[in-house]
C-alpha cells in the first residue's frame, strides 16, 4: 500500500549486483526482480528498494542515511551476516535502548542491525 508524502522505497549503489543479491539472499532471504541488466529490486523487506549499478556506496562516513534492521536474536544475525559475506565494521555494541552492530555488504554499503533485547 502506498501512503501519501511516506517513504516508500530506497535505491542503493552497487558495484556487482550479483554479488550484493546474493548476500542478501543468503543472509536474509531476499528474493529479487530484474529489470535489466543494472538493477534489481526486493519487495516485503519492511522497506521496498532495490539496487543500481554504480561505482558508488552508501556509508555513514560519507554522509548517507544508515538503514538499520531488527533482530530479535543479535548473534545469530551477526552470524548469518558474516556467513554470507558482509563485513562487520562496528561489532556489537550498547546504546540507551540497546544493542547494535554495523556491517557492510559485499558492494561496500553499510547497513546496521539493531535489538532491544538483553542477552
Amino acid at each position: 500500500m502506498n501512503n501519501h508524502e511516506k517513504i516508500n522505497y530506497v535505491e542503493f549503489p552497487s558495484r556487482n549486483l550479483i554479488d550484493t543479491k546474493a548476500f542478501f539472499a543468503r543472509a536474509f532471504g531476499w528474493d529479487f526482480v530484474d529489470y535489466g541488466p543494472e538493477y534489481t529490486a526486493f519487495s516485503g523487506q519492511g522497506l521496498d528498494g532495490g539496487f543500481f549499478q554504480a561505482n558508488a556506496c552508501s556509508s555513514t562516513e560519507k554522509g548517507a542515511a544508515l538503514l538499520v534492521f531488527y533482530s530479535a536474536d543479535l548473534e545469530g544475525t551477526l552470524k548469518k551476516v558474516e556467513d554470507a559475506g558482509g563485513a562487520v565494521i562496528k561489532p556489537i555494541f550498547s546504546f540507551p535502548g540497546g544493542r547494535r552492530f554495523h556491517f557492510t555488504e559485499p558492494s561496500g554499503n553499510e547497513f546496521a542491525v539493531w535489538s532491544d533485547i538483553d542477552v
